[in-house]
């Protein structure tokens, strides 16, 4: 039987692999054959991760994505270890929020250096010459918050916005180099993450984001098989673009 999602011999880097979606991610592309390289600031959780991925060629490379200046290095050391890679997958984010008042630089700064800054600098260096096969793809985790405004979401929506526009431009800049590139944007996804937002929120708000999210919560595991998907061959043709899973939210 021919699976057209097969990723067999296929070299992904995923960051954020550690819990959530990366998490997710990381397990679903070992289960269609990937080598999958992590890279995450918890160890421990990494490793949570690796005992619950097919077997495989997969390496991990602990760090923290909000030393920007220390990623061209990291990626240097990367390539060193396993080749050129044929994919990139940015999972790695945070997303607290604040109401305008207590929406300061320097908490929006640390978000755009994890949500967005990091992944155009993995980004940068994943497309220089030697670092990548061709038919290659980039896949940024961005949000349906990039699309719908809400109460203390400004500065989240704004590193998710910034993901959708750069995708854009990036899309043009490198497909020469035959790189696609891509992101997917989820509405609430049942992971940890969530679960914290609904303590912070309170229990009243799980049943009325239902009312919106009108099909439920989407379990991690079908973001991993979009990702999967911009992966493969069968999406060749798709670039530049957003892959919305949003259970309905985005309808109303």
């Amino acid at each position: 039987m021919i699976n057209p999602m097969d990723l067999s011999g296929k070299k992904v880097l995923v960051t954020g692999g550690s819990s959530g979606i990366g998490r997710a991610t990381c397990i679903q592309l070992s289960r269609l054959g990937a080598e999958v390289v992590m890279v995450a600031r918890n160890e421990q959780n990494i490793l949570k991760t690796l005992e619950q991925m097919e077997d495989g060629n997969h390496i991990y490379f602990v760090y923290d994505l909000q030393e920007i200046d220390g990623i061209e290095p990291l990626m240097k050391k990367v390539i060193s270890e396993t080749g050129p890679l044929d994919g990139l997958v940015h999972c790695a984010g945070l997303s607290p929020m604040r109401p305008l008042n207590m929406t300061t630089y320097k908490f929006t700064n640390e978000l755009f250096k994890i949500n967005f800054f990091s992944f155009i600098e993995l980004s940068r260096m994943f497309s220089k010459k030697g670092n990548f096969n061709s038919y290659s793809s980039i896949i940024a985790i961005s949000s349906t918050a990039s699309l719908q405004g809400d109460k203390t979401k400004i500065a989240y929506s704004a590193t998710k916005g910034a993901l959708n526009s750069a995708v854009k431009s990036m899309a043009v800049e490198l497909a020469d180099k035959k790189i696609r590139v891509n992101t997917v944007c989820p509405s609430f996804v049942e992971t940890d993450m969530f679960e914290e937002y609904i303590i912070s929120a309170g229990e009243e708000a799980r049943t009325k984001m239902l009312e919106k999210q009108y099909l439920g919560y989407i379990p991690a595991e079908n973001i991993a098989n979009a990702v999967a998907y911009l992966l493969s061959k069968p999406s060749e043709y798709i670039t530049g673009t957003d892959f919305i899973i949003d259970a309905g939210v985005t309808s109303h």
